[in-house]
């Protein structure tokens, strides 16, 4: 072997070395994939996943109502990025889009946490104003500078607006939001049991210069406790069916039709479902889980409509009501539902 050759081949095999490490190295993207259901009508860790407490009257429930989820998978190599990036179930995006810089990954579970106890609260509240069950409305904070600020304080029970009586924040904000920034508007209240009121002049909100605000963050209690018991998946984007959830419970019939249903969205306390992400990989899930139906944002549709596997049908909502109205559609045998 001549000088020349071995020189080629040393070089050759560092190349070769080189690259399989350069390969193997963690790249900064992280894979989406399609993430266990749970079914919002069943149980979890052996208790149903949704309690009503006493001072309800419940039903029986059949059939699922499953909430989707995505699988996050950090540390990848270039070779396992690609062999991810081929596959139409995952996606495969940069890590600064899931962990922004600045944030931890113990931030961002905590975010999540707080997000998931946010589409809890917003979907029970919803649910019940769907159903016109009155909630008792607690001052939770007050915005510094605005009209409430010092008026009002953590704690006070609101109780009517103008004399009207308020029903759920969902009312106490549509109230509000109704009237022309600069109008005086009596809040009734209670502090330490005792009935008091006070006038305040609205100020302009800053999503709409037209509608109005008081500066009150308030808190809903329903008459009765609604537990959810979930427990490993952080985010807001299980809040429909949540809602659905507690709706079936709380009445006749069923919402599913004994089917496997399946869907996602972040829900407000007013009955919007707002889009979410990763909903390819929610319709991959949810069609390997059995269902049949899922209930897509209508923000997510276009989306959704290129990515849906075989046998599983999609139904676009906006709100809470018009998901209602879908499941009662198909139950009845109505195959006419808005789709994607």
């Amino acid at each position: 072997m001549t000088r020349r050759t071995t020189t080629l081949l040393v070089t050759s095999i560092l190349i070769i070395a080189l690259a399989a490490v350069g390969l193997a190295l963690p790249v900064p993207f992280v894979v989406l994939q399609p993430g266990p259901t749970t079914d919002t009508l069943g149980t979890f860790n052996g208790r149903p996943l949704i309690a009503i407490g006493a001072g309800a009257k419940t039903y029986p429930v059949k059939g699922k109502l499953l909430l989707t989820t995505v699988a996050e998978q950090p540390s990848l190599s270039l070779v396992s990025a690609v062999r991810y990036w081929l596959s139409s179930h995952n996606a495969v995006v940069p890590e600064e889009l899931i962990n922004p810089s600045g944030s931890s990954q113990q931030d961002q579970q905590r975010q999540g946490q707080l997000d998931m106890v946010a589409s809890q609260e917003k979907a029970t509240t919803a649910a019940l104003h769907y159903l016109k069950i009155d909630e008792t409305v607690t001052v939770a904070a007050t915005g510094h500078g605005l009209p409430a600020d010092g008026k009002l304080r953590k704690g006070d029970v609101l109780l009517t607006v103008d004399g009207k009586t308020i029903g759920d924040s969902v009312d106490l904000r549509a109230d509000i939001r109704k009237l022309k920034p600069g109008t005086s508007v009596t809040v009734g209240f209670r502090r330490d049991g005792s009935p008091s009121q006070v006038t305040l002049k609205t100020a302009a909100a800053d999503d709409d210069p037209t509608k109005s605000v008081v500066g009150i963050t308030p808190n809903d209690k329903p008459p009765f406790t609604v537990k959810i018991g979930l427990n490993g998946v952080g985010g807001p984007s299980a809040g429909l069916m949540f809602a659905l959830g507690i709706l079936d419970r709380l009445t006749t019939g069923n919402l599913t039709g004994g089917a496997t249903i399946a869907g996602t969205g972040e829900i407000q306390a007013d009955g919007t479902v707002d889009p979410i992400g990763g909903i390819q990989q929610k319709l991959v899930g949810a069609r390997r889980a059995g269902a049949t139906i899922f209930l897509v944002p209508a923000a997510n549709c276009s989306e959704a409509a290129q990515a849906a596997p075989g046998g599983l049908k999609l139904v676009k909502v906006a709100s809470l009501s018009k998901a209602v109205r879908a499941l009662e559609g198909i139950r009845g045998g109505d195959t006419s539902q808005p789709g994607c």
